[in-house]
């Protein structure tokens, strides 16, 4: 070990004084339960009445009308969807998607669907329709939460009800039988990119479906692609959020009390 002559004087002024320097570091004070306490700001007070939306909810359907929903083939138009007397509406085959006209980044979303009681067909033919998290360009991109008769319906696993489609099975079908409501209660976690247009973090969804978790704070690997692989190729920001008119002749999907709570 070798010393100059600085650090050898500087030992010599230690051992003479006899302090050393961790000897003239103040000794942090001691602990009470007040200094990890935090009182500021206050949190806000959210009213969460039965069968209601949260009191700082958006609320999207409200019963009565879809003015917060319009049809994605013609963007300036009203959705042309059915609103029914008894407070739902249902899916228009043949009109189109619909989207919301607000766009949202992260958030939390409930929305609660249904599936005819004398549905027909098998596999994805049956009650086919998807609840699109973010909007992100054409009238079928984006993120898809599957929505589907998966009650005693074999399909591929990461096609039924509760899946992010063509990416993440369920972790359980929690599907209830048709003519009954289901409820999906979902948090999702826009991806973001950085300034030359590259993923910085992807997107994350965690879905509860009639009070099961089916997708535990879930990675996606980008937008929905029903042919290939999903990668994220269009950066994006706020987006729209997309409920699917998939077509099949025994769709007839109808929902009800959807809100949702801007994280």
């Amino acid at each position: 070990m070798h010393f100059n002559k600085i650090s050898l004087g500087i030992c010599a002024i230690c051992l003479t004084t006899g302090h050393a320097f961790s000897q003239d570091v103040p000794k942090p004070p001691k602990m009470v339960p007040e200094m990890t306490e935090f009182w500021e700001p206050e949190l806000k007070t959210v009213a969460t009445p039965d069968n209601a939306a949260p009191s700082d909810a958006v609320v999207l359907f409200d019963g009565k009308n879809l003015n917060q929903w319009a049809s994605t083939k013609e963007p300036n138009k009203p959705a042309q969807w059915t609103v029914n007397n008894d407070g739902t509406f249902t899916v228009k085959k043949g009109t189109g998607n619909i989207q919301t006209k607000q766009s949202f980044l992260d958030y939390q979303i409930h929305i609660e669907w249904k599936v005819p009681a004398n549905i027909t067909g098998k596999s994805q033919a049956r009650g086919n329709s998807g609840l699109f998290l973010a909007s992100t360009g054409s009238d079928n991109d984006g993120y898809e939460l599957q929505i589907l008769d998966s009650y005693n319906n074999r399909t591929y696993a990461n096609g039924q009800a509760g899946s992010i489609y063509k990416q993440s099975p369920p972790l359980r079908n929690a599907t209830r039988k048709p003519g009954e409501w289901n409820v999906y209660d979902v948090v999702f976690t826009a991806p973001r990119f950085k300034d030359d247009g590259s993923l910085f973090s992807p997107a994350r969804v965690t879905a509860i479906h009639n009070g099961v978790v089916v997708q535990n704070n879930t990675i996606l690997s980008g937008p929905t692609q029903y042919i290939g692989l999903p990668a994220y190729d269009k950066p994006h920001g706020k987006s729209p959020i997309k409920l699917q008119d998939h077509g099949d002749p025994s769709e007839a999907i109808s929902f009800r009390n959807i809100w949702i709570r801007e994280l």
